[in-house]
């Protein structure tokens, strides 16, 4: 048995070589589009990377069904395959992710599987999210070199491979933004230094540069926006903001493109910079969301341990198609498909699970809620509440199963936990009811222009993160927007259509009258005409139709992931 343990170790670790190979090439596609303002290729790069660890596993699962067949349970075979895997991964700089590749290929072969330390990597992991002073992945700028040669020194370093619009320019930009932040406030001392990573972050049309200075016996972290416009390469800003640096690592985003030769080292570094981010939520930031889903669930368990409350129904509007729960000391949802939905809702579970594919490989634009989805997820029955067991078993039964005193459900998606938006317009301020749907108004437009029509705007599919950021996340209903029809209603000229029950004109599967959205968008009186004026445009069919014409020419409309008014050159196109 052990002559036969081997070689099946050795398929998986060839298929994670693949999968880190493939992984890297993509990646390293990002420069290269970048530099060519090639949008089209920057958006298939990303989502062919994020299709790559399902592909893999799926052909490498099947593989294993067809060797090992019976024997697929066979609990000596695996402690067997995961002891020789052990070797030929212990040495290597990602080990945790090549852990994180050995507990997918067992669970998509091990059918119906608990979770087994004997057999996972269940708690393993490695505490190496730290970054050494001497790392290969750091250019360390002295104060000792000045101000304005160490700008000069990182737009030097890192190559682009086109020409600056305006470098003397940047340079002032950079310069005086150091100054009103930094030097207005901490004097230069020695030991004062500045320190970039040396992989670029990529994104969509930006390039951002991640680094911290050490002054005032701290590091001041910060982060330089890069973008390529019709002129050229220039910086856009200069952001100290912790609020602002968090939001760009926020889960509502979609993954870098960063080369990662040690992941740990990069995550350690990133931690440094945005310190309240948790590292699961790092990993997935730059791309490795499936080993960030193994640091979550880890975090889960150690939660559990360390809680005693109960799960409950989450609060809120009860969907039409979603189960939701939440642990209330944990800042997470559960997610499940119920199994019949109440009319109008017509479509089957599968179509649901779609929506959520779709959402995972598209820019979500800092608008919609990134998930990690599960299978056979368990918790202990006794922190199960009475009344959360009776809903499952009333609208999700098919995915439960008990055993030895453990709840285990078939399919769920986790989620960062928000306030709905129609709970919190209940009972907050005017003032801060105004800037709620400001900015509901603008997470509708800002997915209209990355091509996502959410079907179903109504506030309570809407929530608020910490920072009062309005984001989508019900998403059975959304369809892209170029598929939509968007019309103005005919107006009625008989009797009988003036008094018609029913609307007298056709109305097509994908028809949309934006003049309908005033009824129903926003309910509370003194917030609706404040919402009204604010995003007429909304109701206006010619807008919509405006965004589809950009998108069906081929235009990738870039939201700018941080406020317009701390941009060096507001209004330039990018």
């Amino acid at each position: 048995m052990p002559t036969r343990a081997h070689p099946l170790a050795s398929k998986i670790f060839e298929g994670f070589l693949t999968y880190i190979e493939t992984f890297n090439t993509y990646t390293r596609l990002a420069p290269l589009y970048f530099a060519q303002r090639n949008w089209q290729a920057t958006q298939l790069n990303h989502r062919q990377r994020l299709r790559l660890y399902k592909d893999l596993l799926f052909q490498l699962s099947s593989v294993f069904q067809e060797i090992l067949g019976e024997d697929n349970t066979n609990r000596q075979i695996w402690q067997l395959i995961r002891s020789e895997y052990q070797k030929m991964i212990s040495k290597r700089p990602d080990v945790e992710l090549a852990e994180t590749f050995f507990n997918s290929v067992f669970r998509k072969t091990f059918p119906n599987n608990a979770l087994d330390e004997e057999l996972m990597y269940v708690m393993e992991g490695y505490n190496t999210c730290e970054i050494r002073e001497n790392s290969d992945l750091l250019l360390t700028y002295p104060a000792s070199m000045g101000l304005e040669q160490i700008i000069r020194q990182i737009l030097e370093d890192f190559d682009f491979g086109v020409p600056f619009m305006n470098k003397e320019q940047d340079v002032e930009f950079l310069i005086r933004g150091v100054k009103d932040v930094i030097l207005t406030r901490y004097q230069v001392e020695v030991g004062t230094k500045t320190q970039l990573l040396k992989p670029v972050f990529y994104r969509n049309k930006a390039a951002y540069l991640i680094g911290r200075t050490y002054v005032g016996k701290k590091w001041m972290p910060f982060i330089i926006p890069v973008l390529n416009g019709p002129k050229g390469i220039y910086v856009d800003t200069l952001i100290f903001d912790p609020n602002i640096m968090s939001h760009l690592f926020s889960f509502t985003r979609s993954y870098f493109m960063v080369e990662a030769e040690v992941p740990s080292q990069i995550v350690g570094f990133l931690s440094s910079v945005i310190p309240h981010k948790k590292i699961h939520e790092l990993y997935n930031a730059i791309g490795f969301n499936k080993h960030g889903k193994t640091i979550f669930y880890r975090d889960f368990l150690h939660h559990l341990e360390r809680s005693t409350d109960q799960f409950v129904v989450a609060p809120g509007i009860k969907g039409m198609v979603m189960t939701v729960f939440t642990l209330p000391s944990l800042n997470i949802v559960f997610k499940l498909i119920k199994d019949h939905f109440e009319p109008p809702k017509n479509m089957t579970r599968q179509e649901v699970r779609e929506k959520y594919k779709l959402v995972s490989l598209h820019d979500r634009v800092g608008r919609m809620a990134d998930t990690h989805e599960f299978e056979h997820f368990r918790i202990p029955m006794d922190r199960v509440s009475p009344e959360l067991i009776k809903e499952l078993r009333n609208t999700a039964n098919s995915l439960l199963r008990i055993e030895n005193n453990t709840l285990i459900i078939k399919h769920l998606y986790t989620e960062r936990k928000m306030v709905p938006l129609n709970i919190f317009l209940e009972s907050c301020s005017v003032k801060e009811g105004q800037k709620a749907v400001e900015d509901y108004g603008r997470a509708i437009l800002q997915l209209a222009q990355a091509n996502i029509f959410p079907g179903d705007m109504m506030t309570k599919n809407f929530g608020l993160t910490r920072q009062k950021r309005v984001i989508f996340y019900d998403y059975d209903e959304i369809e892209f927007l170029e598929d939509m029809n968007f019309r103005e209603k005919p107006r009625p000229e008989t009797y009988e259509q003036i008094y018609a029950s029913e609307p007298w004109y056709e109305i097509k599967k994908n028809d949309v009258f934006p003049e309908d959205f005033k009824r129903w968008m926003i309910g509370r009186a003194d917030l609706k005409p404040h919402f009204l004026a604010y995003h007429r445009d909304l109701f206006d069919p010619a807008f919509w139709q405006g965004i589809q014409q950009r998108i069906q020419n081929g235009e990738l409309i870039h939201a700018i992931p941080y406020p317009e008014e701390i941009r060096f050159r507001p209004g330039e196109p990018d």
